[in-house]
């Protein structure tokens, strides 16, 4: 976790997923709020940070971290590994515990099971340890959990009528006539009936809320065009885009489109201006789709876009599913409700084919397909600035260029020029033809000669 995530918890004060404690000395207290994590969806204890939000920091001694995480894993059933790091925050140690759900449950600490209700951490009954035992080892997906500090009246109701105005134009599937909004919201995913009450779930949030990251702080997009081929701290663009999903979706797609260059050129075939994105937006839009609604919400990391002069890296939490690489994609969806509210209204089309779409859109824009970096922590999709040489499909249509003179175009905008020696060799053809196909692509405005006799070559014009 960075220093700016840190601060943003902080600032949101306690909550069900987040417990600050003033000193490392409160052990007991630790631990049982470990055990209401690990029993719910998970969540942070902010360890240097008294109750109203004031950092006091904490004093870190020898193997302070190392004997935390020995008395945890001790006193835990089943054993629990906590993730712990330390961010400096204005000059103090700050100590964070992250702890996931545990897919055994429950967990107990010192022989007791805790669960979280709201701010507080309570013991649980014979009961409700029945019920977590009784339905342990069941797949639990993040998306369908109850977002515990939301009520429905977080509910936007006109993105429910946005929703359904959308799913009804693409999918052709109306709400029954007469179904109460409630009703219809739990038959989606979106909330829960809970003891009498509805509660939205996860995807709920991201979907319908007024404002998603108020309960999701993780959920945002952060985008960055930067000025060279690093990260700086100069940037010539960026923004932070929040809202439901799908607004992100809309939001980034602004973004590309305004920090992506756009190739033009003229030729004496028709006289008309082509113009040409650098990259297939619908490609790029895809991946971020893909990244929002396949990432793991359980880390704290957000969602990100860096533009680069050479390149874009989309990023996101998590790793492929097991069985599932890019090399062989499936349908093993992270967060299958929230995948299924962006197929309803059509910006998903077919599960499962998002990365084969990805791969045909850049082939058909004249560039490779992405480079795929991926780890336990995060998963960055790389895409590679083709050049100029972007222009060359929109050339397969005019008759005038055969084969051979689309690959001396290729060679030319990689090599930065062309000769005829090098045009003989790509295309393995006679002096006279090699000359007559350059002067050819010289007449049609795509070459510019330059030099004389064996010194002349040809540069791109397009």
């Amino acid at each position: 976790m960075d220093q700016e995530r840190l601060k943003e918890l902080i600032q949101g004060g306690e909550s069900a997923k987040t417990e600050f404690k003033e000193s490392l000395s409160l052990s007991e207290s630790i631990g049982k709020t470990i055990s209401s994590f690990s029993n719910a969806s998970g969540g942070y204890i902010v360890i240097g940070v008294n109750d109203s939000g004031t950092i006091k920091g904490v004093d870190l001694g020898k193997n302070t971290l190392e004997k935390l995480a020995n008395r945890i894993k001790q006193h835990t059933d089943p054993k629990i590994y906590p993730s712990i790091s330390i961010v400096k925050v204005d000059g103090k140690d700050i100590v964070i515990i992250e702890v996931n759900e545990s897919q055994e449950k429950p967990v107990f600490y010192r022989n007791r099971a805790y669960k979280r209700g709201g701010k507080s951490t309570h013991k649980l009954n014979s009961s409700e340890i029945r019920n977590l035992a009784k339905n342990s080892g069941k797949k639990s997906y993040w998306d369908e959990q109850i977002c515990e500090e939301a009520t429905l009246d977080d509910i936007d109701e006109e993105k429910v009528k946005w929703y359904m105005s959308r799913r009804k134009d693409v999918r052709g599937n109306s709400k029954p006539s007469g179904m109460p909004i409630n009703n219809l919201l739990c038959n989606i995913g979106a909330v829960k009936k809970i003891d009498g009450d509805f509660k939205p779930t996860n995807a709920g949030v991201l979907f319908f809320a007024e404002k998603p990251q108020r309960f999701i702080h993780q959920s945002r997009l952060r985008a960055a065009r930067f000025s060279g081929r690093k990260v700086t701290r100069d940037f010539t663009d960026r923004n932070d885009y929040e809202g439901a999903v799908w607004e992100i979706v809309e939001g980034i797609e602004r973004f590309f489109r305004n920090n992506i260059k756009t190739f033009g050129f003229r030729t004496e075939l028709d006289f008309k201006r082509i113009d040409k994105n650098e990259y297939p937006i619908i490609a790029l839009r895809e991946c971020v789709i893909n990244a929002l609604i396949h990432r793991d919400y359980n880390k704290p990391a957000d969602t990100r876009v860096m533009i680069f002069d050479d390149r874009i890296e989309i990023i996101n939490p998590g790793s492929f599913p097991e069985g599932v690489s890019p090399k062989n994609p499936k349908h093993v969806p992270v967060n299958p409700v929230l995948s299924q509210l962006m197929y309803d209204v059509g910006l998903v089309e077919k599960y499962g084919t998002g990365i084969y779409m990805i791969r045909e859109k850049c082939e058909e824009h004249g560039m490779p397909e992405p480079e795929y970096e991926i780890d336990p922590i995060e998963t960055k999709v790389i895409f590679k600035s083709p050049g100029k040489a972007v222009l060359l499909s929109e050339l397969e249509e005019h008759t005038e260029i055969n084969q051979r003179m689309r690959e001396g175009l290729k060679y030319a905008l990689r090599e930065g020029s062309i000769s005829n020696k090098e045009y003989r060799k790509i295309n393995e053809v006679s002096h006279d033809t090699a000359n007559n196909e350059l002067t050819k692509l010289f007449e049609l405005d795509l070459l510019d000669r330059v030099g004389e006799g064996r010194a002349t070559r040809y540069k791109p014009k397009i």
